[in-house]
């Protein structure tokens, strides 16, 4: 799980990104703070591995909060969720190694977006890091993962299909360097096996996915699924 720091001063909005968030697989809130103080206290504590964080702060902005994390050796890693949207703050909170910038008021599926991209990143970064170098290849994969613009799913989806989950999956198979099986997506996505199995069955019949076999020792084979680059 993926532990997030909601951080905002207004206490309702702070409930309302909660929410949002623990309605997101793979994430959980680990705290909510609505001061910069209370904020840099709780990734003190730790583990916190996402601050969702709010520009206005009463005590101090939330990049001046990000830049004491950064001096005091706090990587945790940042989406900034503000009204702020001057170029000069959208910079900073860039130089600053924020990862997301989300201008207030926002739609629960521009969040999710933002939330999908970064475990995508975690993902591609365990993966990657697993190898000790990494080339030009795996390099483009990591700034690949923080991609917002959903990949291309099948037009058309099926009774029962949402297009969010559709996104997800095709995130998981497209950032994966090798085939992945029903059971592999849904840990990968949160999802349950059997939903997993619908949607991916319906992505290989669009030509989104290509199916391959793999025999073991019991005779039947399992289905292995692979991103088809448009």
């Amino acid at each position: 799980m993926i532990d997030v720091l909601v951080v905002d001063d207004d206490f309702r909005v702070a409930e309302i990104n909660a929410k949002y968030v623990g309605k997101v697989p793979g994430f959980r809130v680990a705290a909510r703070a609505h001061t910069a103080a209370q904020a840099l206290a709780a990734v003190q504590r730790g583990p916190i591995d996402l601050v969702l964080l709010d520009h206005y702060l009463p005590d101090q902005t939330g990049l001046e909060l990000v830049h004491r994390m950064r001096e005091q050796g706090h990587g945790t890693d940042v989406i900034m969720i503000t009204a702020a949207g001057d170029v000069t703050t959208v910079q900073t909170a860039m130089r600053l190694g924020a990862l997301h910038y989300l201008v207030k008021p926002f739609t629960f599926a521009a969040l999710r977006t933002r939330l999908d991209s970064y475990a995508a990143l975690r993902r591609t970064v365990d993966r990657v890091g697993g190898r000790g170098v990494a080339g030009q290849e795996q390099v483009d994969r990591i700034f690949g993962a923080l991609r917002t613009t959903p990949l291309p799913s099948s037009p058309g989806l099926p009774s029962g299909h949402s297009e969010p989950t559709t996104d997800l999956i095709c995130s998981v198979l497209h950032e994966a360097d090798h085939p992945l099986s029903a059971h592999e997506v849904a840990a990968e996505t949160g999802l349950s096996r059997s939903t997993a199995q619908r949607y991916l069955r319906h992505l290989e019949q669009a030509g989104r996915l290509r199916l391959t076999l793999r025999y073991g020792d019991t005779g039947r084979p399992e289905h292995r699924y692979a991103w088809v680059a448009p």
